[in-house]
């Protein structure tokens, strides 16, 4: 019986959506930026053949409007390839993975526009007094790095919580574990995330970090994500209730409020997450769905502004994909898909409203263009019909066109 594997290379955007020019993302290409620095900066042409062969370079191509090749382009594509729009209202991470599997928001998150002095006083003096902290620091929008290493030392000194947020509906929080505790921030988040339900804010996030001085800071991997509950079911509640495995790797089971989730795994890092991703060929039952989020891309890389080190990462993914394919059983399918751009080249430091890849692959698979999706729920209503769920209330079904009758 098939499974299903998805890999989200999370901010890893095609070209500017239909839609960009409300989000002053007009012009914006994660992949076709990323990959023109990295060339200038290695003299050598970025080197992805299995993302290629899987069919990147002509959903690229669609979703840019113009040709974007390479040297393997003109070899034959073994998987399925299109370009999906996004039709929730906000381009964060999680509006991305719930429309993902078919649940799109279509109502607008609360959000703190203000970039100094973020936060309204009545949340602040509320959540210091629950907290039981003297004060925050922060009260601004601005990158999770940088202002580590502006207020981590004043945080070591004061115990005062570094609270931050930036474009997207979020509020974070970040504390020193040795200094502050690890289940102490995980607590006042949670606080936060109580507090903060009047306001609509979509998410909490937990940013620990370690380290003495402002070299030495480092984040670790213990984040935490609390958020809200998609406004219905998702694909994942589906296929959860009917008995199957549904697995998350990495942030996925927080970005779901843990909601349709049966195994969660956490890794740090590109590697552990693959590592962890091809563990489960081996290890998840028929039926399983096993999802995993590849946050370093936009973490790391598309926030940081780092477009070489993005481009580094991604062949390095193509290198582990080459493995990951090569150790699908035969009714397998992977799907690789995006949650919403994150150009390395932009003005700012935000997501960008960008077409993402939709790409498919199995060993029993029709190779196909898909073409322009209209919405990431093209992907949970596959997934609905794959395995014989009811289905979605959004989006359009392209198993046919992948032609899986075998499975």
């Amino acid at each position: 019986m098939a499974r299903a594997f998805i890999l989200v290379t999370d901010g890893f955007g095609i070209g500017h959506a239909p839609d960009a020019e409300q989000f002053g993302d007009v012009g914006a290409n994660t992949f076709l930026h990323l990959k023109e620095k990295f060339e200038q900066a290695e003299q050598r042409e970025l080197d992805i053949p299995v993302l290629t062969k899987l069919g990147l370079m002509k959903a690229a191509s669609g979703a840019a409007n113009q040709t974007v090749t390479n040297q393997y382009a003109d070899q034959p594509v073994i998987g399925a390839w299109g370009y999906a729009a996004e039709i929730s209202s906000g381009k964060d991470t999680p509006s991305g993975h719930w429309e993902m599997m078919g649940v799109p928001v279509l109502y607008d998150w609360g959000y703190f526009h203000e970039k100094q002095n973020s936060f309204p006083q009545e949340f602040i003096d509320a959540f210091c007094e629950k907290a039981g902290v003297d004060g925050i620091l922060g009260n601004c929008h601005a990158s999770g790095t940088d202002i580590i290493k502006r207020l981590g030392e004043e945080h070591n000194a004061t115990g005062k919580p570094i609270c931050y947020t930036s474009a997207d509906s979020v509020f974070q929080i970040a504390c020193n574990e040795s200094h502050f505790g690890l289940e102490r921030l995980y607590e006042i988040c949670e606080i936060a995330y109580e507090l903060l339900k009047p306001y609509n804010i979509g998410r909490v996030i937990a940013r620990p970090f370690i380290g003495e001085t402002a070299l030495e800071f480092e984040r670790t991997g213990n984040r935490r994500d609390y958020s809200v509950l998609p406004p219905e079911p998702t694909l994942l509640d589906k296929a959860a209730e009917n008995g199957q495995e549904v697995v998350s790797i990495g942030k996925i089971a927080d970005i779901y409020a843990h909601q349709g989730i049966t195994q969660k795994f956490k890794a740090t890092g590109l590697e552990a997450l693959m590592d962890t991703a091809q563990q489960q060929i081996t290890d998840a039952p028929d039926k399983s769905i096993v999802f995993t989020n590849l946050v370093d891309f936009d973490q790391n890389f598309g926030h940081r502004r780092d477009p070489v080190g993005f481009a580094r990462a991604l062949e390095y993914f193509d290198g582990r994909l080459g493995h990951f394919i090569d150790a699908m059983h035969e009714d397998d399918l992977l799907f690789i898909i995006s949650d919403h751009g994150c150009d390395p080249t932009w003005p700012g430091t935000e997501h960008t409203r960008e077409f993402v890849p939709m790409l498919a692959y199995g060993k029993k698979i029709t190779a196909a263009e898909l073409g322009h999706r209209k919405t990431f729920a093209d992907l949970g209503q596959t997934l609905a019909e794959l395995f014989t769920l009811s289905p979605m209330n959004h989006g359009e079904s392209f198993l046919k066109l992948i032609n899986t009758s075998n499975h």
